[in-house]
């Protein structure tokens, strides 16, 4: 699931595109299935996002949170695609945009009446 917050003003006019712009990196770095999209924005007043200095009104915190088994190398490949793409996409600097990967076991995931580590049918793969 991934969590992506933003002053409303900002980030309402331009959470379809950025949520393909998201989807696409998670597609091509971890190989999750078009239908994988698991997203929630989350849209703040001005005075209910405070961030640091050297932000603009566009600053961006995107928390991605995953079953634990991926690289290093492919967290920071997503990482980098995710700064490469959305500011491509969607004109966001790199300096606007804060992405936090959290990672959990499998057994710490429950889905569909059932443990992440107990699924047998994901349709791609955690260890990547």
């Amino acid at each position: 699931m991934i969590v992506i917050y933003g002053i409303d003003s900002k980030l309402n006019p331009i959470k379809s595109k950025l949520s393909d712009t998201i989807h696409s990196c998670m597609q091509s770095i971890l190989g999750l299935p078009e239908d994988k999209r698991a997203q929630r924005f989350i849209p703040l007043d001005k005075a209910d996002f405070y961030f640091p200095d050297g932000r603009t009104e566009a600053y961006t915190v995107i928390e991605i949170n995953m079953m634990a088994g991926r690289t290093i190398a492919t967290k920071k490949a997503l990482i980098h695609a995710l700064f490469e793409q959305i500011e491509r996409q969607l004109g966001i600097a790199p300096i606007d945009i804060e992405i936090t990967i959290k990672e959990q076991p499998a057994h710490c995931w429950g889905f569909r009446g059932m443990t992440g580590d107990e699924v047998q049918d994901l349709t791609y793969k955690i260890t990547v």
